[in-house]
């Protein structure tokens, strides 16, 4: 049975017309419920993690300075929320949920966290809605603690995982695989151990080539005994920040191909959901619920 990571804390309030649609995670949680693809018992709420784990991915003096809302003007800006102690206690808790969700997939065999896929966060700075990095934590602690030995992250947000490449820069125990738009932001790409970065406009059939042709080969070069996913759905032709134009059976078709891949080669995954959107959230809902259908039809 596949476990998630959820938290009311999830939906923090934000200004009125913020173009982050904060609400997706709690309309998310109703949907799942609501359809019968989860069930209540398989969400889990996470609490605080240990600030060793925290602090063994990010500069302790950065971590310092989130807990004491000490954050000059000029880096909040570049995070895009308003600086706040329940903002700081969110992001600490998606954390703790990727943390907890990578133990039950070693479980399991997969395990989701409704928010997350915060790779624009660097070792000692955020930036993009991304104040701490989940899936870099959560990597750094399964190899620390050698429940890992060697760890993929297939990041497939249409957005480059820029901060991921640079927590990662010459640490071969993470290989970092970044699927992404080419022209998109970040405007300055760091440099992951993989980037494919792709042309405006680019439609399912080229992206699902692109991918059907390097997945593959990448787990069989790398051969990870756990991966990290990001699913971001911004790679959807709606999207208003995405660029590219895949259909929803594009974007879900992605996903089959990478969770088969997990599945058939019985690989443990996390799967965090990343960016997403759509001026429509229902759009943003269908796209995530997806990703939680296809895991529920091969783990449960």
């Amino acid at each position: 049975m596949i476990r998630i990571a959820y938290h009311p804390i999830y939906k923090h309030p934000l200004p009125l017309g913020h173009r982050f649609p904060m609400q997706k995670y709690e309309l998310l949680h109703r949907q799942l419920l609501h359809e019968g693809t989860c069930e209540p018992e398989q969400f889990f709420a996470p609490g605080q993690p240990d600030l060793k784990a925290i602090e063994a991915v990010h500069d302790p003096q950065y971590v310092n300075d989130l807990l004491n809302q000490n954050i000059e003007a000029r880096a909040a800006r570049k995070v895009g929320f308003p600086m706040s102690e329940k903002l700081i206690e969110r992001e600490f808790t998606i954390a703790q949920g990727t943390l907890e969700a990578t133990a039950y997939a070693l479980q399991h065999g997969c395990a989701l966290n409704i928010a997350g896929g915060t790779h624009h966060a660097f070792k000692a700075s955020g930036e993009a809605f991304c104040l701490l990095n989940d899936q870099a934590i959560a990597a750094r602690y399964l190899i620390s603690t050698q429940k890992a030995k060697q760890i993929l992250i297939i990041d497939l947000d249409v957005h480059q995982g820029n901060g991921t490449a640079e927590i990662f820069d010459g640490d071969d125990t993470v290989f970092t695989f970044s699927m992404h738009g080419a022209h998109n932001y970040p405007f300055r790409k760091e440099k992951s151990d993989l980037d494919i970065g792709l042309p405006n406009g680019t439609k399912d059939q080229e992206y699902l080539e692109v991918l059907a042709f390097h997945l593959p080969r990448l787990l069989d070069k790398v051969k990870p005994d756990f991966i990290f996913y990001l699913s971001g759905v911004d790679i959807l032709a709606t999207d208003k920040l995405g660029k590219l134009s895949c259909t929803m059976e594009g974007c879900k078709t992605r996903d089959r191909m990478v969770l088969d891949a997990c599945y058939q080669r019985e690989i443990p995954v996390q799967i965090s959901m990343g960016g997403g959107y759509s001026p429509d959230i229902k759009i943003i809902l269908e796209a995530h619920a997806n990703t939680y259908r296809l895991a529920h039809q091969l783990w449960n």
